[in-house]
């Protein structure tokens, strides 16, 4: 693709600095490296689940049904297709955490700021898209990335195996991507023997159920939503929260 072509043809700013973004963290490569990269970053992230870099990487690279399943089911409701047109990024520059942690305990916004702090995370963790040339689809996936610990946080998922495990099932189950199909299988063999019980019997099944019942998370605009009521926003999106948590 050429980004300047992309460029030239968009027209807004968001776009704009998106694909700019994109052309500066682009690396080429051919359809064998593309290859060679899902298979070396699926087996180096079976043995370290911890590896977001090669987690990242595989997500790109097998991800291409799964990211255009993932922008349709976006643009079918109004809210979903305002992030695509407005390509709203999540780090630090653009939200302030010190805001949201000042807001009551029960909205949204608090309890994504908590758990951001509670788990010594940072928003700027997220890695740059590297191997989609595509800016509709490589924003897809940095959405879904930047989503992730806000699907965490108002899910009330700790950031263990067992809670990686637990999201990794939600968002395969709604997003089709192949890197969380494999988190959820792999990623339970890994679970300690008093985690293996709780999965099974808790939190896998609440979490295939959460999955199909929920409304698309990928395409709720919670920038705009950081005053709702926590309670009121699981009766929106239709989640019921896991017992325990």
């Amino acid at each position: 693709m050429r980004f300047s072509s992309c460029l030239k043809n968009c027209n807004t700013l968001p776009h704009a600095k998106f694909i700019k973004e994109l052309e500066k963290n682009f690396i080429p490569h051919s359809a064998f490296q593309k290859t060679l990269l899902g298979v070396g970053s699926a087996v180096v992230a079976l043995f370290d689940p911890y590896r977001a870099d090669m987690i990242s990487c595989m997500g790109e690279v097998t991800g291409g049904k799964a990211l255009n399943y993932m922008r349709q089911k976006m643009l079918e409701t109004n809210e979903g297709a305002e992030i695509l047109r407005d390509m709203p990024r999540i780090n630090s520059q653009i939200v302030c955490f010190k805001t949201l942690s000042q807001m009551p305990q029960n909205t949204l916004g608090r309890v994504y700021a908590d758990f951001m702090v509670e788990n010594k995370i940072t928003a700027d963790s997220r890695l740059p898209v590297h191997f989609i040339d595509d800016p509709d689809m490589a924003y897809v996936i940095q959405r879904y990335r930047e989503v992730h610990d806000l699907v965490h946080a108002t899910l009330f998922m700790k950031t263990n195996m067992l809670g990686e495990v637990t999201i990794k099932w939600i968002e395969g189950i709604q997003t089709k991507l192949p890197m969380c199909i494999g988190g959820g299988i792999w990623g339970a063999a890994r679970l300690k023997p008093k985690h293996r019980q709780l999965y099974l019997k808790q939190y896998l099944p609440w979490a295939i159920k959460t999955g199909n019942d929920a409304k698309f998370m990928q395409g709720i605009y919670f920038e705009k939503r950081w005053n709702q009521d926590i309670s009121d926003f699981h009766r929106e999106m239709n989640i019921t929260r896991l017992t325990g948590t």
